[in-house]
């Protein structure tokens, strides 16, 4: 650890364009300690020096415990993985059919549709995406629209009865940072979501038809259900 620390002072000393001589009159030590402490030597200084050093270089220093030894670690994706097994659940007791990463191109593995639902009843291959946070919401929409299509595909060769439509919708974490997102950029979601999300979320619970057109509503991971996103001004 005394290593890794030292490799990340000098790293951020060097960014900083400050010299050892520098960074040591921040801190209050002298020189040789800085020194020290960068090839790896400081396992004996005190957490108020490392404190102190991280906060002349603008990195706050972040320490925690690690999971206890023997405890279950999960999966880096489970918060996303807690929402499709909510939704393949609500699948099953609405009487549909459910697909966990359905592939829509079987040569690329990579392309497929969180959670697909064949709802015989309705006619309607709903694609329903889940997520827990965004990276790059333009390539998200653009991706699914590319999954709509692919399932529009799929639902061509379904031949036992009248043809099946696509619908869509996100299914969204409620958390103070989508929130945000979707207060930062409300023409974007308004134009890429249209459908009612009251029906949407009537539809994912019942047995009700989903809307024709995109939707989004929110999943509130406490409680482990869907509810509706409330457009501002309405």
């Amino acid at each position: 650890m005394a290593a890794t620390l030292g490799l990340g002072v000098r790293s951020g000393r060097e960014r900083l364009r400050l010299t050892q001589e520098d960074l040591a009159d921040r801190v209050g030590v002298d020189q040789t300690r800085i020194s020290q402490i960068e090839v790896g030597k400081g396992s004996g200084a005190p957490l108020s020096l490392w404190v102190a050093i991280a906060a002349a270089l603008d990195q706050p220093l972040a320490v925690s415990f690690t999971r206890p030894l023997g405890e279950m670690r999960q999966p880096s994706d489970a918060g996303h993985l807690a929402m499709q097994e909510y939704l393949l659940s609500l699948a099953r007791a609405t009487g549909r059919a459910a697909t966990f990463e359905l592939p829509t191109r079987p040569s690329d593995p990579s392309r497929s549709i969180d959670v697909c639902v064949r709802d015989d009843r309705n006619r309607v291959l709903i694609v329903e995406e889940a997520w827990n946070t965004f990276g790059d919401l333009g390539g998200a929409i653009r991706a699914t629209h590319r999954k709509e299509a692919e399932a529009a595909d799929l639902a061509a060769v379904i031949d036992d009865g009248p043809s099946f439509r696509v619908a869509t919708v996100w299914v969204v974490r409620d958390t103070a940072n989508n929130h945000a997102l979707v207060a930062r950029y409300p023409a974007i979601f308004v134009s890429a979501f249209p459908g009612s999300s009251r029906s949407w979320a009537k539809a994912l619970t019942s047995v009700s038809a989903p809307p024709s057109e995109p939707g989004l509503v929110w999943f509130d991971p406490g409680t482990h259900r869907l509810h509706e996103w409330r457009r501002s001004g309405r």
